[in-house]
């Protein structure tokens, strides 16, 4: 089993940064891929990015491309760099795992907030 956590969410005024983490523990060596997505309220949950565990190929949505970067430490740890955030960024922030070139993400993390205000 693998376990994920969170961190980095805030209230942030438009055009801010902010950078989320997600650390992995247990089973890690199972991962094939971790993403962010993102919940906005009373909306679907939309996927943000992903990255490769190994080799760090990187996914991006179209909504956040050139503002937001995924990457990982030389550990258990990926970030999401949000740079230019904006009103629609407001969401629920959350990291997710898979172990095979699949398309569903079985493990999840608790999620973190991120409020843009304008």
């Amino acid at each position: 089993q693998v376990q994920l956590v969170e961190s980095g969410g805030g209230l942030v005024q438009a055009g801010s940064s902010l950078r989320l983490s997600c650390v992995a523990s247990g089973r890690t060596f199972s991962i094939f891929s971790m993403a962010w997505f993102r919940q906005a309220p009373g909306k679907e949950r939309d996927f943000v990015a992903a990255i490769r565990w190994s080799g760090g190929t990187t996914t991006y949505a179209d909504s956040v491309k050139g503002r937001f970067t995924i990457a990982r430490d030389n550990g258990n740890t990926v970030y999401l760099q949000m740079n230019s955030l904006n009103p629609e960024d407001t969401a629920v922030y959350y990291c997710a795992v898979r172990f095979g070139p699949t398309v569903s993400y079985p493990t999840w993390g608790q999620g973190t907030q991120v409020t843009v205000s304008s």
